[in-house]
Parts: C-alpha cells; structure tokens; sequence
C-alpha cells in the first residue's frame, strides 16, 4: 500500500494510494492504515540510519564482529515492522549486542515513540483498556503482556534515572516569602504478601508575599523502593531550594507521625500540626459533648466552632484539652467515644508546640498540607 519512491539525504518520499468507498467511517478507517502505513515504510527507512555497515566495532575494550544480517520485528506506533539489522559478537562468543537497537533506543522491541505511547496510556487506564484504545484509535493490535511488559521496562529506566533528577524552578516575577515542606505516608497492601508497606509523598510549595502558591514541587516513592531514598531524594531538593531561596522563611507542615518530624525539624524553622489533622481531633471532642445521634446538628455547631476557635484564638488549645479531660470521665460514654476524647486529649498535649495557629494566619502563612494530600 505504501512504498519508498525517492531517497534524497535525510529525506525519504513515500506514496500511498488509499481507497475511498463505502461509508465515511470506512473511508476513515482507510486513511488511518493508509497513515500506518506510511509510517512503517518511512520509520523502517529510519530504523536503518541507526545500523552500522557491518564492519567491526569496539564496545569499550571488547572487539566485536557482525554476524550476518538477520531480521527482527520491531513495534511502532504504526504497526509491526521487519528490518534486516547486523548483531555483532566477540570472538569468545557470549552476548550478542546490536547496534540499531543501542543507538535507536529500542525498548523491549518498541521503538521510542511507541514505548512512551504505552507507558503513558497504562499509567492512566489499565491494561485492557489500553488495549482497545490501541485497537479503536490507532489501529493497533497488541498483546496485553507486551502492553505490560513495555510499560514496566520504561518504569524501572525512569525509577533509575530518578534518584539524579532535579527538578527544573521556574523564574517567578515576584519574590518569595515562604517554603512549606510536608511529606506524608500512606500504608500500601502488597501483592505479593500479606502486609502493608508504606508509600510516600512530598511536597515543596513556595509562597509569595502575598500568601499565594506560586509553584510546587512533588515527589514520591513507591513502598519498593524504601523510605530512606525517598528522603534523600527530597532533602536533595530542599538544598537546591535553599540555594535559590536562601532568605525564604521554611515552614514544615505535616500530620502528627513522629517519623515525619524528625526529617522536618532538620529543615525548617517552623513547625505546624496540619490544621485538618487537627480538626479531626476536635471532632472526636465534639462527638463526646454530644453523642447522641438526634444531636448531630448541635455537635457540628460545637466542632465548626471550636475549629475557629483553635484558629484565631491563642488560649482555644487549652480550653480543648481541658474540655476533652472533663468528657473522658464523663458517664454514659461508649467505650470506643472514651478513647477518641482521650486520644485527642493526648494529641492536643503532644503537639502543643506546633499547634500555634493563631500566630500563622496573624503572619498571613499557610496551615494546611493539603497540596501533600493531593500528592
């Protein structure tokens, strides 16, 4: 259907002849293999700018000779192809390298282009789902395992190159007053056993001084890769931040894990409990004041209240832990609301130091993490 007429330089001329009959959806149909078409003539043509002319090589110290040319199939966006390419070997035999695959950056048999298309399609739907796209949209026939198989190939490259990636600033207009680091963790079941691992996720967020985020950074580690690189990859990033920023005022926000505070308090010189952390806390009080269940619009008014109360008002976190000491005492109480008063009693007490809301919002900072939660 498609055929190479003309080679001039780096050009090539690929002519196509497509019939158009039947319904306009079969005629579309045509013109998309038509397309695929010329871009299988036309990547094979630039496949094989990317092999040598059979000569011997060197791979670092190692001679190596070509064999004879042998075919392979590789995978594009526009279908399968078979392109005739040297592999080469030492004279002791051993691993066989090919040339066109090392320079052209084939992954797993997919060309570049192809292998960005599936891994970026299976990062957003599953496999199936990739599949029939490719069918419906591109006219592509693809094994599932093949989709799964590029895709992971293209994940364990990313997850190697990451640990030396920065992340690129951008040029801000206005200066910046504040950098809020939060990180966060959250327990993952694994697959392949019966427990949890933790993932994590962080966040830079700079701050202009006008209390508007102007820019973030995000960062993440799946449970297999381990806590400690996800740390070192984002103090890594908080340098660079302090290179850039030096007099920005670093703020740590984060929930109440004691784990994340001692990586924040090496960073930051301030300290703040997400304030929505907190208010969970104030709900657990509010639920023992009125535990009833016809009393839920009374016991929303005692939490929205308190919650502003623990925001504006310096002496708000002492009359809460006060009230939660009275209601853990208080008879009538199930057992399980007992333990949430007192646990929040405990929270209050524990975190006292880094609860001083009033102070932030008067400084015009942020108190929530929320941009972390999203991450």
């Amino acid at each position: 259907m498609a055929q190479v007429v003309r080679r001039s330089g780096d050009e090539v001329t690929v002519e196509v002849t497509v019939r158009l009959s039947g319904s306009l959806l079969e005629m579309e149909d045509a013109i998309l293999e038509a397309t695929n078409a010329v871009g299988r003539c036309a990547t094979e043509a630039a496949l094989m700018r990317f092999d040598t002319d059979g000569s011997p090589i060197r791979v670092g110290e190692t001679k190596l000779t070509a064999r004879e040319r042998n075919p392979k199939e590789y995978q594009s966006p526009y279908g399968a192809l078979q392109v005739e390419r040297y592999v080469y070997q030492s004279s002791r035999g051993g691993r066989v390298y090919c040339p066109l695959e090392h320079q052209a950056r084939i992954v797993r048999g997919a060309t570049p282009r192809f292998a960005s298309q599936l891994s970026h399609k299976y990062s957003q739907l599953n496999v199936r789902a990739v599949q029939r796209d490719l069918a419906q949209n591109h006219g592509r026939t693809v094994a599932t395992s093949y989709i799964q198989n590029v895709a992971d190939w293209v994940g364990s490259i990313a997850t190697a190159q990451e640990e030396t990636w920065e992340y690129a600033l951008p040029p801000l207009d206005d200066p910046l007053a504040t950098v809020v680091l939060s990180l966060d963790g959250a327990m993952i079941p694994m697959a392949d056993s019966a427990g949890y691992r933790e993932a994590m996720a962080g966040a830079l967020s700079f701050y202009d001084h006008e209390g508007e985020r102007r820019h973030t950074v995000y960062l993440a580690a799946a449970p297999e890769y381990g806590k400690q690189t996800f740390l070192e990859r984002m103090e890594r990033e908080i340098v660079r931040a302090k290179q850039h920023y030096p007099n920005a005022l670093y703020l740590g926000i984060a929930d109440g894990a004691h784990t994340n505070w001692t990586f924040l308090e090496q960073h930051t010189e301030r300290q703040l409990i997400d304030f929505f952390h907190a208010t969970e806390y104030v709900a657990k009080i509010a639920q023992a004041q009125y535990p009833q269940h016809r009393d839920a619009p009374r016991r929303a008014d005692w939490q929205y209240t308190h919650c502003s109360k623990l925001k504006h008002d310096p002496n708000a976190l002492d009359l809460l832990i006060a009230e939660a000491g009275r209601l853990a005492h208080r008879a009538g109480l199930s057992q399980k609301v007992r333990d949430d008063v007192g646990s929040a009693r405990t929270y209050f007490d524990n975190h006292r130091h880094q609860m001083d809301y009033p102070a932030f919002v008067a400084d015009g900072l942020p108190i929530g993490s929320g941009v972390t939660e999203a991450a």
